[in-house]
């Protein structure tokens, strides 16, 4: 990577990860962390390594889903049920911050591997650990997917249209949301900590909690009527008419988000139609009275239509774009927002900073454990030594 100036460094140089998780939280998480800078080593095991390598779409050799969620990483090949490749990673420990694992709980203990072990190693690490449910709890030992967890935390409940059956969302908000930022915040509490106490911690994030934690708008109704509101019927889940979504001609649609008054009033007028600025608010048969009005007007026209219109007037009725549209899209492209990584398309780091240098990403490796030479050579392993290990199949 290019050399940056003091002024340019990346907040998280000198922080240094060892990341043992698979498919997509962990790996996302730490993607983030390596994007600002720390140093990831990814822990692989002896055989196929991370299974993501291999699911869905292929780019080559591994899939675009494990290339897009692990740059900027590189791969140690490490069985850590044998001895030698646990005391290797105890040696590794030594000199690491984070450790992020997302195995069932007990597995870390049960590989001779669990807090009380690292910190005896390493009093300032940090063990942060991924799962559906945490580490306590009657579900902690459940398996489960991002379909479980958001069901549980009454999220997947309210998302869908009034009188229909749950929706399932293809941006998985316990997995991303939960797995994903929230162990990015955890990491980054817990190590902010350690460097003022010199105490690292175990950081125990439940997918489950990190979706149920956000549910906002649901709780609110929950207090305020002892129940949550029927699916489709909030107030920005589709139960007024200022805020929704809406098919134009040619079966694209518009989002509308005309919460405010102000905003309201400014496209009803740009519709030509104030008579419907008393229907802002209005539920019941009142609000499907003024929402099919909308759904005719706006079914009138074409999305580029409607787009040349509003684009001059600032009320918050925007497109709703395909993926491959958002890549070209001239805001996100302005932000840096898509990158290239080794010729894949990639989303660019999702907060802006000042005073970071943007460098070359590196790609995420292509084999399994293809940088364990020069990693275990650094930990001041010889060159016989990782010979007799590799045909131990410790590495």
């Amino acid at each position: 990577m290019q050399a940056a100036t003091h002024a340019e460094r990346r907040p998280l140089e000198g922080v240094r990860i060892l990341d043992l998780t698979r498919l997509l939280p962990g790996p996302l998480a730490t993607q983030h962390l390596a994007d600002y800078g720390a140093e990831v080593i990814k822990v692989e095991d002896t055989g196929a390594g991370d299974y993501a390598r291999s699911m869905g779409a292929m780019g080559g050799d591994t899939s675009y889903f494990y290339q897009v969620v692990n740059r900027n990483k590189r791969s140690l090949r490490l069985d850590l049920k044998q001895a030698e490749g646990k005391a290797l990673f105890l040696r590794l420990i030594e000199g690491v911050d984070v450790v992020v694992e997302g195995f069932r709980p007990g597995v870390m203990d049960r590989l001779g591997l669990g807090y009380a072990v690292l910190a005896a190693r390493n009093p300032r690490v940090v063990l942060c650990s991924i799962t559906g449910y945490g580490q306590t709890g009657p579900y902690a030992e459940r398996a489960g997917h991002d379909i479980n967890y958001i069901g549980y935390a009454g999220v997947l409940d309210q998302i869908g249209a009034a009188g229909g059956p749950p929706v399932l969302p293809n941006l998985q908000i316990g997995d991303l949301l939960g797995g994903t930022m929230a162990a990015v915040m955890g990491i980054m509490v817990a190590l902010f900590d350690a460097q003022r106490s010199g105490r690292g911690r175990h950081v125990d994030v439940s997918m489950t909690d990190a979706a149920f934690a956000h549910a906002i708008f649901p709780l609110a109704e929950v207090l305020a009527t002892g129940r949550a509101p029927p699916r489709g019927e909030d107030l920005v889940s589709g139960g007024v008419p200022c805020y929704g979504v809406y098919e134009t001609a040619d079966g694209r649609h518009m989002a509308v988000g005309a919460l405010e008054e102000k905003f309201w009033h400014l496209l009803c007028d740009t519709l030509g139609r104030p008579d419907l600025k008393p229907g802002h608010l209005a539920r019941g048969e009142a609000g499907a009275q003024v929402r099919a009005e909308l759904e005719a007007i706006f079914g009138s026209r074409s999305q580029q239509c409607w787009v040349e219109v509003f684009d001059r007037v600032d009320c918050c009725v925007t497109p709703v774009l395909r993926l491959e549209e958002s890549l070209d899209d001239a805001q996100l492209r302005a932000r840096n927002m898509v990158v290239d990584v080794g010729g894949i398309r990639q989303f660019g780091p999702p907060v802006q900073m000042d005073r970071m240098a943007w460098t070359t990403p590196r790609s995420a490796p292509a084999r399994v454990g293809e940088d364990s030479e020069a990693i275990l050579a650094a930990l001041g392993v010889g060159s016989g030594e990782l010979a007799r290990l590799r045909a131990a199949g410790v590495i």
